[in-house]
This record gives structure tokens, sequence and C-alpha cells, in this order.
């Protein structure tokens, strides 16, 4: 596959993610029981893919095994505080204080990897800071508002953890890895739900089913697949920059389609979020 059409999967990609929150939107089913059925799709697509492939090492899974099974947890948990923060915060905010997540990774990245703060990284970090300054500074206490920050938080420190434990993972492909993360996932949320009363099997309403199923065959197992294809021949710096496609897709699907709108502080904050973690990614020369 040549670069223009690794482009085009890698935008693709983002592209989808960033109308999950529409997806979710339009399904009635807690935020839990839609996490499961999206790692549950997920995974039946991406393992049909690496069966066809037969890309699968259970060698390399063995030395991975460690921080791919705290990665799939945690994806599966962090999937349940973002979608719920979707409902109570809405698209455009949750997504942006969920994009707080690789700011989280950077700063730790001197005590986990010991890499230098680059004078561009603590702008980076400055301006997003300010960022969720802008956004969250007129929250009321108690208000559905404020339950969204929150959750959308815990959805970004577990993004952070997401982003620390992948660079432990060096022996399995992007693509494998991913397929087994979304199995940890799916069973990790059985579990969850069991432990919260919730019965299974989770059913979804006629209404839900085609949402159910675009958001766990395309918004995941699809985008995944030319996500990973992609990612793997495209250089760092240019993926992690296409990569905030999905935020300012998300904006402009909640804005269009969910009737949200930001205020002008809220708006600052956005540019301030999105400008900053994008300079957090350039290496700028001297």
């Amino acid at each position: 596959m040549d670069r223009s059409k690794n482009l085009i999967f890698f935008i693709a990609a983002m592209v989808i993610f960033g109308t999950n929150g529409l997806l979710v939107a339009k399904i009635s089913l807690s935020s839990a029981e839609i996490v499961l059925m999206r790692t549950f799709l997920g995974f039946i697509f991406l393992f049909a893919v690496v069966a066809a492939r037969r890309s699968f090492s259970f060698s390399d899974l063995k030395r991975d095994i460690v921080p791919a099974t705290i990665g799939g947890a945690a994806l599966g948990l962090n999937w349940v505080l973002l979608f719920g923060a979707y409902k109570y915060a809405g698209v455009s905010i949750a997504t942006l204080v969920y994009y707080c997540g690789p700011m989280i990774a950077l700063i730790l990245s001197p005590i986990i990897f010991k890499e230098k703060l680059t004078t561009n990284k603590i702008v980076a970090v400055v301006a997003v800071a300010a960022g969720m300054l802008c956004i969250s500074g007129n929250v009321t206490q108690g208000s559905d508002m404020q339950t969204g920050l929150l959750l959308g938080a815990g959805a970004a420190a577990l993004y952070a953890l997401i982003i620390i434990v992948t660079k432990r993972v060096t022996h399995m492909s992007g693509l494998n890895c991913s397929m087994y993360e979304l199995f940890i996932s799916f069973i990790v949320m059985v579990f969850y739900l069991l432990i919260n009363g919730i019965k299974l099997p989770v059913i979804p309403s006629a209404d839900d089913i085609v949402y159910v199923l675009i958001i766990g065959f395309v918004n995941t197992g699809l985008a995944y697949y030319m996500y990973f294809s992609a990612l793997q021949k495209l250089p760092a710096q240019t993926s992690s920059l296409i990569s905030y496609a999905d935020p300012l897709t998300a904006l402009i699907v909640s804005a269009l389609f969910l009737g949200e709108k930001l205020g002008i502080v809220q708006l600052l904050g956005a540019v301030l979020i999105l400008g900053g973690a994008c300079l957090g990614e350039l290496k700028l020369k001297k």
C-alpha cells in the first residue's frame, strides 16, 4: 500500500472514530452495555482479519501479555467513562476533556520513560491546562455537566494509561494487539455488568440494532483495521498529528447533528486543547 492510500486509510479511521458520539447518542442502552456490544463485535471483525492472515503468534502474546492485558482492561473501562461523559456533558465537551489524555502521558513521560520535556511540550501542557479551565470554569457543582466532566477526566486518565502500557508492547503487531485487547475488554465488561446486576445477554431493541452494528463492525472493527494497517507505515509525527481529525470530527458532528453549541470561552478552550495537543506532537528545530 503506497503512502497516499495509507493516508486515506488513516484519515478515514480518524473520521469514523469521530462519529462515535453521534452513534452513542442514538442508542438507548447504558454506556457499559454499548461497550460490551462494541468490544464483542469489534473483536469478531478483527479476529476474522487476523485468522485470514494467519498472523497471530502466541509466543509474541506470551512476551507482551501483561501490558496488553492491562491495556485491554483499561480500554473497556475507558469507553464506559467516555460514553457516560457523552450523555452527561455532551459529545463536544466530553471529547475535548478526553483528549487531555495524551497530555497526562506526556507529563508522566520523564518519570516513566525518562524522556526530556522540551520547551514546546511544556507550552503544550500549559495550553491544554488553560483550555480545561476555559471549559470547566463556569460549571455548577452537582450538575450533569460536572458529572460529565468527571467521567471525561476519568476516561482521559485511562487513555493516558493505555498510551503508557502500549509502549511496553514490543513483540505483537498493532492489529494483533488490538484484537487481543478487544477480547480482554469484552471479558472485563461481562464481569462489570454482572457485578452491577445487569442481566446477560444484552439484547438491543429494534431501534438500536442498526446503530449497535455500525459502532461494533464499522467504528470499531473496520476502523481499527484501517488504523493499524496504515499506522505501521506512516511516520510517527504524521500519524500523531492526523489523529486530531478525530476530535475535530466529533466537534463538527455534534454541532451539525446534535445541536451542541460551544460558547466563546469554550471555543477558546477547544482551540487551546487541540492546538496544545498538536504542538506537543511536533518536533521543532532550533
